[in-house]
């Protein structure tokens, strides 16, 4: 029995008590991944951001909000894990400054300069020991196998999941595999139950038989 650590959802990084940047991210895919991993006899913990989505009951979950919190929790959860599926869409900037009072309208544009927020999958993927393994999902609008493909190797994953941004929020994908050297290892669509399931059948042959 292994026992694999999920991100799932959005974060949310605030400009003020009452609004927020973030994305669509519903947390499906990340529940789904889970539900595959508990059929098959292994332990599922996840690190979730804000979602309205349930998650299996035998599943740990650690709630977070922000980027910073999403990564110190899964920093936490990490070592003690066979591996890591990095399904969750982490806000990539924040706002540099909090207003700690609501924001009002002043009748002239409001400037807002962000920052660039910690990188998840890289940071986990540069402290992971050589037995472990790590994945990471790559949601592109263009260029996809190309970027997807750069980040499977700046980041350190093992394998990339290529989706598009049709997935945010959705009960339904589509996805294809990419392995280090380039190619499509499988192509997947139809709901994320059925999926998460031939996803995580295929990391069990390509990862896990290897520990």
């Amino acid at each position: 029995m292994a026992r694999i650590l999920i991100t799932s959802g959005p974060t949310r990084e605030h400009l003020d008590p009452v609004r927020y940047l973030s994305n669509a991210s519903s947390g499906r895919m990340g529940a789904a991944l889970a539900e595959a991993v508990l059929r098959a006899g292994h332990q599922a913990v996840i690190v979730s951001g804000p979602v309205e989505v349930g998650y299996p009951p035998g599943a740990q979950v650690c709630r977070v909000q922000t980027t910073e919190e999403m990564l110190a929790a899964a920093q936490k959860l990490f070592p003690k894990c066979a591996g890591l599926i990095a399904a969750a869409a982490p806000c990539d900037f924040r706002p540099r400054r909090y207003a700690s009072q609501k924001l009002q309208k002043k009748g002239r544009p409001l400037l807002l300069e962000l920052v660039e927020t910690p990188d998840v999958v890289a940071t986990l993927a540069a402290q992971k020991k050589p037995s472990q393994w790590l994945v990471a999902f790559a949601l592109e609008t263009n260029h996809g196998h190309r970027r997807a493909l750069q980040k499977l190797r700046r980041k350190g994953c093992d394998l990339i999941v290529l989706n598009g941004p049709e997935s945010l929020h959705s009960s339904s994908t589509k996805v294809e595999v990419l392995g280090g050297d380039g190619r499509v290892l499988a192509s997947f669509r139809g709901r994320k139950q059925a999926v998460a399931a031939k996803l995580f059948s295929l990391f069990c042959r390509e990862l896990m038989n290897n520990d």
